[in-house]
C-alpha cells in the first residue's frame, strides 16, 4: 500500500497498528491521513460497536483485519468528516476494499457502511 492518497495512507497505518498492536509510530502522521488515523484510534471501541450492530452475523473480531480497518476508517469519516459527502466516503471505502481485500469485501463494506450512513448525519 504505497499510494499517496490520504485514505490509502491512513488504511496502511491502521492496518499496521492493528497487526503490531502499536499505534505510537503514527503519532507524527500529518494532514488528512493523520486526522483519520488518530480519530479512528481514539474512537475504536465506539466504531466497533456500531459496525457490529450493522453487520449481521459478523462480529468485528471475526472480520479480516483489512476489512475491519476499512470499516472503521469509513465510519469515522462518516461521523467526523462532514465536509466529505456520504456517497464519497462509502465509495472510497468500497474502492479500498476492492483494492486491498477482495471483491466480496467491497460488497460487504458497501452494505455495512450504507446501513450506517443512514443515521450518520441525521
Amino acid at each position: 500500500m504505497s499510494s499517496e492518497e490520504p485514505r490509502d495512507v491512513a488504511l496502511q497505518a491502521l492496518y499496521q497498528a492493528e497487526v503490531s498492536g502499536d499505534s505510537s509510530e503514527f503519532d507524527d502522521l500529518g494532514g488528512k491521513a493523520g486526522f483519520l488515523v488518530r480519530g479512528v484510534l481514539a474512537h475504536k471501541e465506539e466504531l466497533d460497536n456500531e459496525i457490529e450492530s450493522a453487520s449481521e452475523h459478523w462480529s468485528v473480531a471475526r472480520m479480516p483485519v483489512i476489512d475491519r480497518s476499512i470499516l472503521r476508517l469509513g465510519l469515522f469519516e462518516l461521523r467526523h468528516g462532514p465536509d466529505t459527502p456520504m456517497a464519497v466516503v462509502v465509495s472510497e471505502a468500497v474502492r479500498l476494499a476492492k483494492t486491498y481485500s477482495t471483491e466480496r469485501s467491497g460488497a460487504f463494506v458497501n452494505g455495512v457502511l450504507a446501513s450506517l450512513a443512514r443515521t450518520a448525519r441525521s
